[in-house]
């Protein structure tokens, strides 16, 4: 058995979000029945971080297990082979540890959130960012956001269906910053607890549009209370940028099972990856 690191990347609009729902597909379907159609095996893949429907990553990690040890980037090229035509792509699969864990693993990770703050429509990033018409300040906002950097109770940002046990995190970082039309929220933090990102871009928002001071944000992570902070803000905007890991959980080379199964070479030709016997169906349904 070997355990690989998938690095993946894909466009959260045609699914109902990462996790697995019975009303639609999701990214984590995705992903397993490409490793099913790849080496005929039923596996459950662990994620860094469970994204919602239409909320896009760059850098989503997950872990997944697979009897026959293969080259990584056999791995790699197959999936993303049997992932077409879906806008899901495989950046990089690397054999790891076997005390890897995508999720409780991670010491780090980080979201974007874009705003593109102009009148016209949005003719290319549309379902890519939150259009917002009225000019914002994005330097009152990064103010406003600074009272949220810190260990606080985030119950005022965090969704009524959270299932965290806590509301209290720490937030390492939360800048805004304004490139040319686009002013974006990034956030670094070990965790983040459900809509926290989306809530935090709709209440910095309200300070943007001069609604309310940087230091009104202030009274409403101490309210405690979802009700005193903004609406929560359209998942166009959100993306998953990266994780990061223990450094002790290091890469380890994996040995093929045999030279006639794998190529060595980390680019595979899809006559050299295959298809799996099995007959898993897809469905293409969009959330």
């Amino acid at each position: 058995m070997a355990r690989y690191k998938l690095t993946i990347e894909y466009d959260g609009r045609p699914f109902v979000g990462w996790q697995r729902q019975a009303n639609g597909l999701s990214v984590q379907q995705a992903v397993e029945e490409a490793i099913l159609r790849f080496c005929g095996e039923e596996v459950r893949i662990t994620a860094a971080g469970r994204t919602d429907a239409g909320v896009h990553a760059t850098g989503q990690v997950a872990h997944a297990d697979i009897a026959r040890p293969t080259d990584p980037g056999t791995v790699r090229d197959a999936l993303n082979f049997h992932l077409k035509p879906l806008p899901v792509a495989i950046l990089s699969a690397e054999a790891v540890d076997e005390r890897f864990d995508a999720r409780t693993s991670a010491i780090l990770r980080a979201y974007r959130y874009r705003i593109v703050n102009r009148r016209a429509p949005l003719a290319l990033e549309a379902g890519q960012a939150w259009q917002v018409s009225r000019p914002l300040d994005a330097a009152a906002m990064h103010e406003a956001a600074q009272h949220l950097v810190g260990h606080h109770d985030f119950t005022s940002f965090r969704a009524a269906e959270c299932q965290a046990k806590s509301p209290m995190r720490t937030m390492d970082r939360l800048d805004v910053v304004r490139r040319g039309e686009a002013i974006e929220i990034e956030a670094e933090a070990r965790s983040f607890l459900h809509h926290q990102i989306r809530n935090i871009a709709g209440t910095l928002k309200l300070v943007g549009e001069g609604k309310r001071p940087p230091g009104w944000v202030a009274e409403v992570l101490a309210a405690r209370s979802r009700a005193a902070a903004g609406a929560t803000a359209p998942p166009d905007g959100l993306c998953f940028l990266w994780v990061r890991y223990r450094e002790d959980l290091a890469t380890r080379s994996i040995q093929p099972a045999s030279s006639s199964d794998t190529s060595a070479s980390n680019t595979t030709s899809p006559a050299a990856i295959g298809t799996s016997t099995s007959t898993a169906v897809r469905s293409t349904k969009p959330s």
